[in-house]
Formats: C-alpha cells, structure tokens, sequence
C-alpha cells in the first residue's frame, strides 16, 4: 500500500467533498486552474493521501490539484454490495468527476496502480474531457504472478471476514517484514483508519480486477489517438514489471519518464521529482 509522506495539508489546501453527478466524492485540493486542473486517482487500498505530496508543487505551478477517493474508499461513501465497483462502474465515476470539474481548463487524468486501470476505462469509454492521461506506475493488464497470489489471498480473507475488517488489518500488518522503516503513530493510525474506512465489496471487486484485468491497451489507443499520454514509473516496481511498462509506452505512443530511486509510489517516495516531469509533460502537451 501506498505510504503518504505526510498527513498535514499544505497551505491554501483543503479537504472536501466533490459533488458530481454520480454521487459525492471526498477529494483534497489546492491551487487555481491557471494553466489547467489535474484530478489524481488512487490506487488499490490506497486514497487521495497519497498524493498530498504532489499538492503543493503541482498548484504553484499553475495547477488546480483535485485528488480523489474513490466510490466506497476511505472518506468516500460505497454501498455494500459488488457491483457499482466493477471497474467500468468506476470509470463512470471519473467521467462524473470531470465534469464536475469543468470550466478550470485542460483537464489532465493521473491514475495511479489500480487507478491506472480505472482512469484507461474511463478514458476508452470518452476521451473527450481530458487534455492528457498519465498512467503511474500501472500496466497493461493483470499484475504479476507473485502480486496475484497475494491479492487472490486478501481478496479471499475479505470475502470471509470482510466484516471484521480489524482482524484482517491485524493479520496483515503481522506480515510486515522485520527490517521495515518504523512508522509514526501517526501513520499508524492513518493507515489503520483508512483500511477500516474502506468499503470491503470495494476491496474485493477491485482485487479481482488486478487479478484478472484484461489487456486493453489496444482498446485505448483506438479510442483516444491523439490524445497526450505518459507512462510514469519508479526503477523498479514489485506490481508490474518495468519492463512491460516500457513496452506499454511504445504500444500507446506515450512519453516515458522514469523516477530513479522510486519503486512503485514515486507520488509519495519522491513527490518533488514526480512533480516535475508531471509540470513538463502537462506543458507539453497545452503549453
């Protein structure tokens, strides 16, 4: 899971809700659409904090910075039933964010791990609102085999425990490796509230979606030619290789950039340096 680098907002941000048409959506924002607005799209058991690092460079830049929780995910309300988390349920959300966001003009999507498959669906399904698409960190389809495995096991303990979402949280932090970084109480407490905010059906349906998720990169390059992409990444990266997310970038035609010294969160690893090659793709592509 991805690991904020902080919890304090920065000044001028603020946390709020997002009305949309399909629904409210908790989101934290900062800054003024002077050049354009980014709405920023977690990933699999992660949330909008996960880019608080990323607010404050990105809106000094010129950016109107909306980061998003997800239907069902930590601050955001979900029902408890399967099916609006089917990933095309969500790529509807998205396309209903950005609406609501129109008028702070171009609108750059960023999907970040999971979010880089739900943002890709939204994008095939209507590519008309966006100015350009970073996928962070995500691949063309499934997850590797060692990160099936282990979704496969958490998407089974949630399906027969996902009401007692404080003994999976338990058991899963028991997995931690010994030699990990301490965490703050703080984060602690932040990591541990989050999972228990987020709605298990969520976790579950989206889980098999990493497991299972078709590639549609085709699909993509069909529905959105001309639009600008970016495939943005860490050196290395546990959840899909480097390597398959080079090859993506030449299927799709997309810029490539590669943070060094990051793994799969550079978002929250290295905010400052994601930032920048964010600011001068966004540039690029609207000037």
């Amino acid at each position: 899971m991805s690991k904020p680098p902080r919890l304090t907002l920065p000044s001028g941000a603020r946390a709020h809700r997002l009305a949309a048409a399909r629904g409210e959506f908790a989101v934290q924002e900062a800054g003024e659409p002077a050049r354009g607005t980014a709405l920023l799209v977690p990933g699999y058991t992660g949330s909008k904090e996960d880019f608080i690092g990323l607010l404050e460079p990105l809106s000094a830049a010129g950016y109107r910075v909306v980061a998003v929780d997800g239907r069902g995910q930590h601050e955001s309300p979900g029902p408890r039933e399967e099916a609006p988390y089917a990933v095309e349920e969500l790529a509807r959300d998205v396309l209903a964010q950005a609406a609501a966001l129109a008028g702070g003009g171009p609108l750059h999507l960023l999907g970040h791990s999971l979010g880089g498959l739900i943002v890709r669906a939204a994008v095939v399904r209507d590519p008309a609102p966006f100015a350009s698409l970073t996928l962070l960190s995500t691949g063309p389809g499934a997850v590797c085999e060692e990160q099936r495995a282990r979704t496969k096991l958490l998407v089974a303990a949630l399906e027969a425990l996902g009401d007692d979402m404080a003994t999976l949280w338990a058991a899963m932090r028991a997995q931690d490796p010994r030699d990990a970084l301490p965490e703050s109480p703080e984060l602690l407490e932040f990591l541990r509230r989050r999972w228990m905010g987020t709605v298990p059906e969520q976790l579950i349906v989206t889980g098999r979606a990493l497991i299972g998720e078709p590639d549609r990169i085709d699909d993509l390059v069909r529905a959105a030619p001309g639009l600008a992409k970016l495939v943005l990444s860490g050196e290395s990266d546990p959840v899909w290789p480097v390597a398959l997310m080079d090859e993506m970038a030449r299927r799709l035609g997309a810029q490539r950039v590669v943070i060094p010294a990051t793994e799969h969160s550079p978002n929250a690893e290295d905010p400052a340096a994601t930032a920048a090659a964010l600011v001068a793709f966004w540039r690029s592509c609207t000037g």
